[in-house]
């Protein structure tokens, strides 16, 4: 039962009765529905007696008191009747036979009761929350300086798109590529290298995206928070190949591939800034969240999206989903984390594209009490930033050149091919082998050190023991080495289970520090004869700044084998042509150096 009633001094009542007296319906509270305008200054429960069975029947009566009579409806006037709403003569009696005298008592604490009148009263659109305006303003007004960052992101271009290419190989990844409906061709759309598919942006995103991450070779960035910068190139060239493609078709110029590699320095900046001090994977977020953030700021501008509408079109990433982390981790490693990217870059580019059509933005969406990011995800004060944004990312971003391996093993892996060379230098194998010891950083311990079974390619390429394994007994480390076919060899589970990690503190300090970056491993082999084989340590892979010149030779010759190996060797000769100089690649329309990359089947 309910009833609705007006007071003197535009006081609004409404009510619920239950009591035992009452019919069966009635013993449980019923649903109600009210009227209450601007402002509720409490919110009081009071009880009142029922006559009929001299019980105390439980009466709710909320009771707003409104200072602006032009906010009631015009039917609840100071003057008009009480409102009835299934009213009884029981509920009638009681209501206007009121106990004169009741104790009042709140129904929520002060906190809660003063919560909606505080928020209507701060109803007024805040300014947008500072990270926003400065991913904006960076995006929009930085100049990029610097000829180590274009250098860099050249490599880091044709090496992306390498590991895109080498992904189509597998077929797991192949089976998610394509439009969302078979057959479909988008005209002037996406085209998706080493395929022949034309998508749309949003759709071409995700394509390219996932291909790229698929097998875990792309470039790293290791901070607080771990991830991929050049995943970004997921939505970056899905969207410049379009408008190159659209605006070629309307006698427009297309987008240069500079303006691909300014995107590219731009979201690795934002993405890696952000990592650089704020651990997401501690609140159990996933590095994609910044994917998705750092994409739609280029993105934005790429479509022509103006200052205040890349804030709006960040904003509107932020309040998206966020995915967790459940899907690296044990025991629920699986190969969503191969495709996370790709839906990143699919839904900044929708995001982007929504905001280009009118949507606005949510320009307290990390601050706002209660709802914004910061108090419902991140569980912080806010974001930290150790420098402001530039070009400092691109210029010491980690290529993953040696194996393609998760990059905390990269060093450990190292370290094993050592050893497996100086095992055969002693006449040992594998089988000598008594116990293993790995010193490393307190990342890696979190992120890949892995007992039990390995069910799948993304569980093994998340463990160092199989890591470790691999080199010591086959002195190699593939893509193929992850498969079910090499997994199945019993010698590695037999490996895995004589090794031990062990956290080193000043691996995990200089892990952080800004001046090194290291991502140190050291492994220290015991022999079953009691033979302790002297320590393998290694602190920088081959694709860290400090052995750049050491690792680009070597990063060249990964490209040829993927390209090669799809698209045959004189396709590679001619897009190496085309890609071996900045100046020259730089002035390539974009839409012309994808087709390239694509094929006809």
């Amino acid at each position: 039962m309910a009833v609705l009633g007006l007071g003197t001094d535009n006081v609004v009542i409404v009510g619920t009765l239950f009591c035992s007296c009452l019919p069966f319906p009635f013993h449980h509270p019923p649903f109600l529905s009210f009227f209450l305008t601007a402002h509720v200054p409490s919110l009081i429960l009071s009880p009142l007696r029922c006559h009929p069975c001299d019980k105390l029947a439980k009466t709710m009566l909320f009771l707003a008191r409104h200072t602006t009579r032009a906010a009631l409806p015009r039917t609840l006037s100071r003057r008009a009747a009480a409102v009835r709403v299934a009213s009884t003569p029981l509920l009638l009696r009681t209501q206007l036979n009121p106990v004169s005298k009741t104790r009042q008592f709140s129904l929520m604490s002060s906190s809660m009761m003063s919560a909606p009148a505080s928020i209507v009263k701060q109803n007024v659109r805040p300014a947008p929350d500072q990270v926003l305006r400065d991913i904006a303003d960076y995006v929009h007004n930085h100049e990029i300086g610097s000829q180590l960052a274009w250098e860099t992101a050249r490599l880091c271009l044709i090496d992306t798109l390498g590991c895109g290419l080498e992904a189509l190989n597998f077929e797991q990844c192949a089976n998610l590529l394509g439009p969302v409906v078979e057959g479909t061709t988008v005209p002037n759309g996406t085209r998706v290298p080493g395929t022949p598919y034309q998508l749309d942006p949003i759709r071409g995103a995700f394509n390219i995206g996932t291909a790229i991450r698929w097998l875990d070779y792309n470039d790293c960035w290791l901070a607080a928070e771990w991830g991929h910068p050049s995943d970004n190139l997921g939505g970056i060239l899905a969207v410049a190949d379009w408008l190159a493609r659209t605006n070629r078709a309307k006698g427009l110029p297309a987008p240069k591939v500079k303006d691909v590699l300014e995107a590219m320095i731009k979201a690795h900046e934002i993405q890696g800034c952000l990592a650089l001090e704020n651990s997401f994977n501690r609140v159990g977020l996933d590095h994609v969240v910044l994917v998705k953030v750092a994409t739609t700021a280029v993105v934005s501008k790429m479509l022509g999206l103006n200052r205040e509408q890349t804030i709006d079109a960040v904003s509107q990433a932020w309040v998206d989903g966020q995915s967790l982390r459940t899907y690296r981790h044990v025991p629920n490693t699986m190969s969503r984390k191969s495709w996370a990217a790709g839906d990143a870059c699919s839904r900044a580019v929708n995001l982007a594209l929504l905001v280009k059509n009118g949507v606005g933005g949510i320009p307290s969406v990390l601050t706002a009490k209660t709802w914004g990011f910061y108090d419902v995800l991140f569980k912080t004060e806010g974001f930290k930033f150790q420098r402001p944004y530039g070009s400092y990312v691109m210029e010491n971003v980690l290529f993953k050149i040696s194996y393609p391996a998760e990059f905390h093993s990269q060093t450990a892996c190292e370290a094993a091919m050592t050893l497996h060379h100086e095992l055969k230098k002693i006449g040992k194998t594998t089988d000598d082998i008594a116990s293993i010891r790995i010193r490393t950083q307190e990342a890696a311990i979190r992120i890949i050190d892995k007992k039990g079974p390995l069910n799948n390619y993304a569980d093994r390429d998340h463990c160092i023991q199989y890591m470790v394994a691999v080199p010591l007994i086959y002195g190699r480390l593939t893509t193929q080495d992850y498969s079910d076919e090499v997994a199945s060899d019993p010698r590695i589970d037999a490996l895995r289970e004589k090794m031990e990690c062990v956290e080193d503190k000043t691996y995990s300090l200089e892990y952080h520090a800004p001046d090194k970056r290291s991502i140190g491993n050291a492994i220290q082999i015991t022999l079953k004869d009691g033979t302790i084989m002297n320590e393998v340590a290694v602190e920088y892979p081959v694709g860290h700044k400090f052995r750049r010149d050491e690792g680009i030779p070597l990063l060249l010759e990964k490209f040829e084998r993927h390209v090669t190996k799809r698209l045959g060797k004189e396709k590679f000769d001619v897009i190496m042509s085309a890609s071996k100089e900045l100046d020259g690649i730089s002035k390539k329309d974009v839409d012309e150096y994808v087709d390239l990359y694509v094929t006809k089947e």
